[in-house]
């Protein structure tokens, strides 16, 4: 039944289908298909002045966003910036204490008993981080509502390739595991999942599992034919329910709905395959443009109207499939030869599309990425080179510093690492290695150490000196940017209802280095050439960002610098599609970039967009309030135990004043652009005056 169902969709042609998948879908404003492409670390801003940016390096793609719609060059990461967090809130439009990826993309779990674990933060939407409590998790400690399900409610079926969580991203065959929740034990992909997980490592059977079922889902609408032979697609907690969905999960299963077979070929025609050269998933690494377009395309033409796809880095080498890692430099020939394979992809990906009918006039394009990036690297040979012309030749002068904060704390703290490091000593400590290094503290047999205990303030005040001979350069560096403990970090949106995955605090560091306790072998300072782009930090190259939108209801404004960050995405492309969320948005309708008819009257005018912008102030990590409080932070764990009292008090009194705030203007603006509600003149102008007020005392007590 399921395989003759499969046969009589795909014999359907594109144009049929498509128009089925409209016919069922409801969306609004003219909008018939929504293209959502999500870039991994690709730069508008130039990263080499000589050298053209990622984009200007992919000008059917710039020339079609600005051509077509609006660039939003001034976005904004989340804390902590790194793949997981940054997609997540621009799924969802909430910040990471609301899905609970405050750190990624893997976090650290602290026990009652002082130890620690390591969970990922990419796990299929529903998976559990241990027991019941969820890996997506909200302030209410329930599962987060999941971002496809407007749209499915709607009758519009949903299409994702590599994008976070909303695919299986784990074989796993135990209760919990992903194979298990969906396909069932002792099914056909189950005994598959465990025979690949019992082969010999680094072999094709070891890796079939993945190529088959991770990476690839369709959620459909309730009744859909396209999932008629899928799965229940289990949402528990989601607000106001959610039953009679199904979807289907892996390349295995559906690739013969969008490809009619096994095989689904990228834009160039060859097989889009694992590094082994079986036909199914390549791997999140493996998910160059030409593989995730031509799975965009595939589903969109087979009816399936909404679809989210991840494309992965282009400053980095991959190999075959993901099978290798190397990292290039600004201007490096194998870096502008994949931007330009980038290029083309999405020339043919256009050109595809338009020939199906999808274009401009029906579609809504939305372009963005996860997240900005240092590049820790020297000087290229020849110093002028701008890649395009003159390759940019970095040998030697490439790569991240990899500190080992174990051996840098014995070296420089003796005392200090008596008291947390090696088997006698009653403490603990452990870092989620990055450039912004989270820090987690635990005596013993205890669990987590307290902020204010006496031991972590020690612990705080030492870290903060702590210094790395840097070996490119042999000067002595200052490791500290600024840092903040769970009073700070609750400021920046980093503290989830999971209280065992919060860090003790945060270390902000220089941007050149990757601060990690693992493996243990790491040497104390040394630089790493194969990974040379560091984000998670605060600078502007890491938190400033792009998002671009075309299609029905956007204006062509070619670009624009009204400040957003990620959560603004979500709350905008429902606004121009006419459909609404069950839960509040920490977003805003970027009217600015919107034609009057898809955004409610009760949001437009310049006082509404001014409340936009005092709000994003006042509530965004990056925010001028929470950037002035971080400062503020920084201060307090440095200083004595008085000053450090005060302050904290300042910050948690100032913090709670600004979440009650930012709670009742985002209830009015999400009121406004999906209810109608329309403030009065007086509302505005109060709640505008005392958003900026608010940021002014941040500020203030951070001068």
């Amino acid at each position: 039944m399921k395989r003759a169902l499969v046969v009589s969709l795909f014999m359907l042609s594109p144009a049929v289908l498509a128009k089925d998948g409209a016919n069922r879908c409801r969306l609004g404003n003219g909008v018939e298909h929504v293209v959502y492409i999500q870039f991994d670390n690709t730069h508008l801003r130039r990263d080499k002045a000589e050298v053209p940016s990622d984009l200007e390096q992919m000008p059917h793609l710039l020339n079609f966003i600005r051509g077509n719609g609006t660039v939003l060059q001034n976005d904004h990461t989340v804390l902590i910036s790194h793949t997981a967090g940054g997609i997540l809130s621009t799924l969802t439009g909430v910040y990471p204490d609301r899905h609970g990826q405050t750190v990624s993309n893997s976090y650290v779990r602290t026990s009652a008993t002082g130890a620690f674990s390591f969970p990922s933060s990419f796990g299929y939407w529903t998976d559990p981080v241990s027991g019941t409590i969820p890996n997506m998790i909200t302030k209410d400690g329930v599962n987060a509502p999941a971002p496809w399900v407007p749209f499915t409610r709607a009758g519009c079926d949903v299409g994702a390739a590599g994008a976070a969580n909303i695919v299986l991203e784990n074989t796993g065959t135990s209760a919990t595991g992903d194979v298990t929740k969906v396909f069932g034990a002792g099914s056909p992909q189950f005994l598959e999942a465990q025979a690949s997980a019992a082969a010999r490592a680094g072999t094709a059977a070891r890796n079939l599992a993945q190529t088959d079922f991770v990476g690839v889902a369709v959620h459909c609408a309730a009744g859909s034919p396209i999932c008629a032979g899928g799965h229940p697609d289990l949402l528990p907690d989601e607000p106001l329910g959610y039953t009679g969905f199904n979807g289907l999960f892996g390349a295995k299963e559906i690739n013969p709905v969008i490809a009619g077979g096994p095989v689904l070929h990228d834009l160039s025609g060859a097989p889009i395959a694992d590094p082994f050269g079986q036909p199914g998933f390549p791997g999140f690494d493996g998910m160059e443009a030409t593989a995730s377009l031509a799975m965009a395309a595939a589903m969109q033409e087979r009816g399936i109207p909404v679809t989210f796809n991840y494309i992965s880095d282009a400053h980095d080498f991959h190999g075959i499939s993901g099978n290798v890692h190397d990292a290039f430099g600004p201007g490096s020939l194998g870096y502008v030869q994949q931007l330009a394979a980038y290029d083309q992809a999405f020339d043919l990906f256009f050109q595809r599309l338009a020939r199906d009918g999808i274009d401009k006039s029906n579609t809504l394009f939305v372009f963005t990425v996860d997240e900005g990036d240092h590049f820790a690297g020297g000087t290229p040979t020849p110093l002028t080179c701008d890649g395009v012309t003159t390759p940019c030749d970095w040998t030697n002068q490439i790569g991240e510093i990899d500190a080992n904060i174990d051996t840098l704390v014995q070296h420089q703290f003796p005392a200090l690492a008596a008291q947390f490091l090696g088997t006698s000593a009653p403490n603990a400590f452990t870092v989620h290695g990055d450039d912004a290094p989270t820090f987690y503290l635990a005596a013993k047999g205890k669990g987590a150490l307290e902020q204010t205990d006496p031991a972590t303030r020690n612990f705080e005040r030492a870290v903060a000196d702590l210094t790395a001979v840097n070996p490119r350069t042999g000067q002595t560096d200052r490791l500290l940017a600024q840092m903040a403990d769970q009073t700070g970090m609750k400021t920046l949106h980093m503290m989830s209802a999971d209280a065992a995955r919060n860090p003790t605090f945060v270390f902000f560091a220089d941007p050149n280095y990757f601060i990690t306790d693992f493996p243990a072998s790491t040497c104390e300072t040394c630089v790493d050439p194969t990974f040379a782009w560091n984000h998670g930090d605060i600078q502007p190259e890491i938190r400033t960002t792009w998002i671009g939108l075309a299609g029905p209801g956007v204006r062509n404004l070619g670009a624009t610098d009204v400040w957003t960050d990620h959560t603004d995405v979500r709350p905008t492309i429902l606004s121009a599609v006419g459909l609404r969320d069950s839960y509040e948005s920490d977003g805003r309708v970027i009217s600015e970039v919107l034609d009057e008819k898809v955004v409610s009257s009760a949001v437009r005018g310049p006082e509404m967009e001014a409340l936009g912008a005092a709000y994003k102030q006042l509530n965004a990590p990056f925010g001028l309030f929470s950037r002035a409080l971080l400062t503020v932070s920084t201060r307090a764990l440095t200083s004595s135990d008085a000053t450090y009292t005060s302050l904290e008090q300042q910050i948690a009194t100032l913090t709670a004043t600004r979440d009650a705030l930012a709670a009742a203007i985002r209830t009015a603006l999400n009121q406004a652009a999906f209810g109608g509600r329309r403030l009065s003149g007086d509302e505005v102008r109060a709640f505008t005056a005392q958003a900026a007020a608010l940021t002014s005392q941040a500020i203030d007590l951070a001068l």
